[in-house]
């Protein structure tokens, strides 16, 4: 008996040990989010256009795409899903965790990190978002964003795709193709940050109030926000 109860011990001890590496690991990477997204847009020539990002419907953040082997169901990395707020007010909503994975992405390999924004511009690829899985390319349009605050985005290309791309590898951020890469939800990253294991569709304009450790991210996407600068 003794040696089932330290067994347990031990067992409820690393579990705690391991929830708490999770949540910290969770924190940073909304951190990292943040920190991307404010120097990219504090860089005006590099930046993405701004009327572009006021017409966004949502937005994917995935900071530190780590070295890996970019081939066909490689894993790139964890990031985050934001959404205008379902209220109807000003600014933006919860973040809902995702993947990105798999699919030749035009990453070359041995790239040590590599961060990626996408804009997601129409109700189309919004529900695609939404889903549990999707693949640029087949199940929704993408092409690479122009890249300058003040850039041009009448363009055809730019005005009727579902989504819009973007890397940002060794300092140089532009539009990237993403065609192939797969975009899942992350249940075990949403239960860490909601303590229920919510997909996409049920965090993402639903609301939802957004854990504190997501403050400093939502409120640097607000300061784009065409709402917040009236």
């Amino acid at each position: 008996m003794r040696l089932i109860a330290l067994t347990l011990a031990v067992t409820l001890g690393g579990a705690v040990v391991q929830a708490a590496t999770d949540q910290e690991k969770n924190v940073e990477r909304l951190s990292d989010a943040a920190a991307l997204f404010g120097e990219i847009m504090g860089t005006s020539d590099r930046a993405i256009p701004e009327n572009l990002l006021e017409k966004a419907h949502c937005m994917v953040i995935v900071p530190g795409l780590k070295k890996a082997a970019f081939g066909i169901g490689g894993k790139y990395g964890r990031g985050f899903a934001m959404c205008r707020n379902a209220s109807g007010g000003p600014g933006w909503g919860p973040p809902a965790a995702i993947r990105i994975e798999g699919g030749g992405v035009g990453f070359q390999i041995g790239v040590s990190s590599s961060d990626v924004i996408l804009l997601v511009m129409n109700e189309r690829g919004m529900q695609k978002l939404t889903s549990s899985k999707f693949t640029l390319g087949a199940d929704a349009t993408a092409t690479a964003g122009p890249v300058g605050r003040n850039a041009s985005a009448q363009t055809d290309a730019f005005m009727t795709a579902e989504i819009l791309s973007w890397s940002r590898s060794k300092g140089l951020f532009a539009g990237i193709s993403l065609d192939g890469a797969t975009l899942r939800n992350d249940i075990d990253e949403n239960k860490i940050m909601y303590g229920q294991p919510w997909d996409s569709k049920q965090i993402l304009g639903s609301g939802a109030k957004p854990p504190e450790a997501a403050t400093k991210l939502i409120a640097e996407l607000n300061k784009y926000s065409a709402h917040e600068k009236k």
